[in-house]
């Protein structure tokens, strides 16, 4: 049986600002979305509602003094508003999200099922300890598994994000210098490093120095080396690094960063390329963090939540912040007081923030932990590695792959801009053209070390069939670029909701309110 193909064209025939207008001003299926100001008014009201009966204000002088100015929806109109919006939207739902370093593979239902038992959506940080072993024995099994999975001593379960597990590493290494009195001022990072390091060993107060990399996309070791001295409190590396590389002198740096006297900063967003296969305490790690949201496939994005749970190697596991889960005799009690702190926590930098982590994604993380097996994660870095490098291989022909001849990539494929010389198409309009194609853009211009940079990571969720079709679309807009169609791309996209904007503009003078 085959599908009746007639009046189902399989691309849209023109842009849909080209056809014919229409009375309301919305093309078909393409709805043009007002401001919910623009929907509602702020003097209109959705619900009918009594005149409250006369009453005594508790307020004092804190009661406000002018309508609150939201604009009054019933409910079909919001919900309506707000679906007519996520439509607008791109999501890992929807398709393929190549987004270099960011790991957005797919979201396992189960996950989402488990963690709304009521058990574990309903628990309150406050609850007495005795009415929530099962959570807290949950916390402890994820900790375990990250713990073994790292061959890491400890682990911070608290912090909410990588950046916010960067801060607590960071915090915990400056505590384990001020507590043998020395105060050392520089921390080392690696180009090749994410963009956050620098920035939390800034925050720390550090100040922060640039390690070049070599040109095989690698840290240059000799000039890390030659750097080690009294003043480096710490070396922040990236491994895989930036540029989708595995670092192989790990180790020989760690160990002459030990003997500096310093410690070594990992930092696991990039975890999902060697989970099951590479420990990086094997390697001298001393502090990482891991992205619950990439490497567990916890959600992704929009704000929160986010987990990042940041490992210590034995070194620093004394310094590491409050609280956490020990278990005795089957029963798990929550450390949250430096004075119940165990010897192995007795120096901890304090808490890092108000109560435990995010039991969402600690369920949704454990739930696919369990689910995969060590046998399991294992696989999932095998073919992650794979897909990356079936993208490399397929495209390193027609675009510039700068690093392409030094090996096999890990988990991200990275191109650069030198294959559109004299097109003048530049890194942006490829990815312009991408969502025409039915693709979010990969990330572009990152890592800073390879110019008009364009980084793809396919995880290990995408299929073969859907890996090809993006790798076609994408060597068709190249063969265009390089053919001279200037015009397809000068003003891409052509079939989303908005047309090409002013970014620079955007960033530079951003709108954030509205005035009616």
């Amino acid at each position: 049986m085959s599908m009746n193909t007639q009046g189902r064209p399989s691309a849209p025939a023109s842009a849909p600002g080209a056809a014919a207008p229409t009375i309301t001003g919305n093309p078909a299926l393409m709805l043009e979305e007002p401001l919910i100001f623009e929907v509602g008014s702020p003097d209109v009201t959705g619900v009918d509602l009594e005149a409250p009966p006369a009453h005594v204000s508790r307020l004092g002088g804190l009661s406000r003094d002018a309508a609150i100015g939201l604009p009054g929806l019933a409910e079909g109109e919001a919900v309506r508003h707000y679906t007519r919006l996520s439509r607008q939207n791109y999501g890992i739902d929807l398709g393929f999200f190549p987004l270099g370093s960011c790991t957005m593979k797919h979201n396992p239902r189960l996950n989402e099922k488990l963690a709304r038992l009521p058990g574990f959506a309903d628990v309150h940080p406050l609850q007495p300890q005795d009415t929530v072993q099962g959570a807290l024995e949950l916390i402890h099994s994820l900790a375990e598994w990250l713990k073994a999975l790292t061959n890491m001593p400890a682990v911070a379960m608290s912090p909410k994000a990588g950046a916010h597990g960067e801060l607590c590493g960071m915090l915990a290494i400056r505590a384990a210098h001020d507590a043998k009195g020395d105060a050392r001022s520089v921390v080392l990072v690696p180009e090749s490093a994410h963009g956050t390091n620098p920035a939390t060993a800034a925050f720390c107060g550090y100040a922060v120095e640039s390690i070049p990399a070599d040109s095989r996309g690698r840290v240059d070791t000799a000039a890390l080396l030659a750097r080690l001295g009294p003043d480096v409190a710490a070396v922040m590396i990236t491994n895989p690094n930036t540029c989708g590389l595995f670092e192989p002198d790990l180790k020989r740096i760690a160990d002459a960063v030990h003997a500096a006297g310093a410690f070594v900063y990992c930092d696991g967003a990039n975890f999902n390329a060697i989970v099951g296969r590479v420990r990086p305490g094997d390697l001298g790690v001393d502090a990482m963090h891991i992205n619950l949201h990439k490497t567990f496939s916890t959600p992704h994005g929009g704000g929160g939540p986010g987990s990042g749970p940041v490992v210590f190697s034995e070194a620093l596991a004394p310094f590491a912040p409050l609280p956490f889960v020990v278990e005795a005799n089957g029963r798990y009690h929550l450390v949250e007081e430096e004075s119940a702190s165990a010897e192995d926590h007795g120096s901890s930098f304090g808490r890092l923030s108000a109560f435990h982590g995010q039991m969402g994604m600690f369920v949704r993380a454990l739930a696919y932990i369990q689910s995969h097996g060590a046998d399991g994660l294992r696989q999932v870095a095998e073919d992650a590695v794979l897909n990356a490098n079936y993208i490399l291989r397929s495209l390193d022909d027609l675009l510039s792959a700068p690093f392409g001849e030094t090996g096999p990539c890990m988990h991200e494929a990275l191109f650069d801009d030198s294959f559109l010389k004299d097109t003048g198409v530049t890194t942006l309009d490829v990815a312009k053209a991408l969502i025409d194609e039915g693709f979010h853009p990969m990330t572009m211009y990152f890592p800073l070390v390879v110019h008009g940079a364009m980084l793809i990571e396919p995880t290990e969720t995408e299929s073969k069939a859907r890996l090809d079709q993006f790798i076609a679309a994408l060597r068709g807009i190249a063969a265009a670029a390089k053919a001279g169609d200037g015009a397809r791309f000068a003003s891409a996209p052509h079939f989303a909701p908005r047309s090409r904007l002013d970014e620079t503009r955007a960033a530079r003078q951003p709108v954030l309110s509205w005035q009616g």
